[in-house]
């Protein structure tokens, strides 16, 4: 997918940093996402490619990869805790 013309990031954030958190723009972006409330998966995904510019696939590796990451808790620990115990939760159910 790195390369595509509709996914302008490689990494899993950009090299500029927002803010004093050490996440880029990018990585903000996807946890702003993720705090707004959405009516159904499509309308989600919609937002995704229209704010991000990007797959939801690939949006859901750059998300999966900061529920990792100690900044992003240090950022946001409501959201990334919240979304912690819904990946556990998934995870156990297999």
């Amino acid at each position: 997918m790195h390369g595509q013309a509709s996914e302008p990031y490689e990494g899993p954030g950009d090299a500029e940093e927002a803010d004093a958190s050490g996440l880029s723009a990018r990585e903000l972006a996807v946890l702003g996402v993720e705090r707004q409330g959405w009516a159904g998966p499509g309308a989600k995904e919609r937002a995704v490619r229209e704010q991000l510019g990007i797959s939801p696939t690939r949006y859901y590796q750059l998300l999966n990869a900061l529920l990792d990451d100690a900044r992003a808790v240090a950022h946001d620990p409501v959201t990334v805790n919240r979304l912690r115990r819904i990946r556990e939760e998934r995870r156990a159910r297999r």
